[in-house]
Order: structure tokens, then sequence, then C-alpha cells
């Protein structure tokens, strides 16, 4: 059974979402952000590649940014970013009993204190397609934007990435 847990708060709107799989990023200089790289397979990286080619120049409202290295496997929108890495590794947290939201067909996992605290910046990670794409969420976009963002990218992460593990 798929749960159908809301990542921002609830509005009585019912929201589907995507994302896509992110890694820790930091701003580098202004207006650029720098995104991890981690070790991918061939098929992986060109996964990767092709999903952050297709990715769109707004989500959720907010401008796609410069990211550094340029070509590497992620985007960034707005400032404070959005910011998607694309082949993340599995949480060291997670569990194959963890419950994830579902939202527009992608489950994402996301830490029990991230989904109590929306002062708090949240990670979701696209566990249901592979390779693991993961998105930071800045605490500012929580109460409005992040459902959105997530189902924005949902149908390209069904389109470029295959299936993960399945949620609970």
């Amino acid at each position: 059974m798929h749960s159908r847990r809301r990542l921002g708060p609830s509005t009585g709107r019912g929201v589907v979402a995507s994302a896509a799989v992110c890694l820790a990023l930091v701003a580098c200089s202004p207006g650029t952000v720098s995104i991890e790289e981690h070790d991918l397979s061939e098929a992986d990286r060109a996964a990767c590649e092709a999903l952050v080619a297709d990715l769109p120049d707004t989500l959720a409202g907010e401008t796609r940014t410069e990211v550094a290295p340029d070509g590497g496997p992620g985007a960034a929108w707005g400032d404070p970013a959005y910011v998607l890495t694309c082949g993340v590794p599995e949480p060291d947290d997670y569990e194959p009993t963890a419950e994830c939201s579902v939202i527009a067909g992608v489950g994402w996992y996301v830490t029990e204190d991230q989904l109590t605290d929306l002062s708090e910046d949240a990670t979701p990670i696209a566990l249901t397609r592979t390779p693991y794409v993961e998105v930071r969420v800045p605490a500012d976009y929580r109460t409005e934007g992040i459902d959105r963002a997530l189902a924005e990218l949902a149908p390209l992460l069904q389109e470029h990435l295959d299936e993960g593990v399945p949620c609970l």
C-alpha cells in the first residue's frame, strides 16, 4: 500500500508531484550552485545526463540558475535554490519498511524530522526511480512550493529513469 503523505502543509487540494535525485549542494559563487558528483556507472551517468538536459527552465515558478561544475549531474532554480542532484546513493537511514510519499507516481523518501519541521530544508529522494535523485528544498518553499516542484519533475523522472525500490 502506498502512503499518500504530503511533504508540505495540508491545503485541502490534492497536488501530485515527482522529483529528481539530488546531491548535497553548496553555493560556490553568487548565482552559482555547486553540485556534488558521485561515482556512477556508464548507464547511470547517461540517464542522469539525459534527465538534466531535459529539465525545465522554471520549477515551481523559480528560474533556473547556474550550477558548477557546468554539465554536472543536476540543476538549480531560484534563490534560495531548489537543487536537484542525480545519482545520489541510497540514504544511510533508509529501511525497506520506511514510508514514502507518492507524488505523481514517484515515491519520495523524507526523514520523519524533515516531515514534521517545516522550518528546516527538506531533501526528498526519489527512491522509486533509479539512479536516485534528490531535491533539496529550502525551508522558504516548504509551505507552497515543495509538492508543486516534485509534481513538475515527476514526468521527467519517469521518462528518463528506471524503476527503483518500491515504497510502502
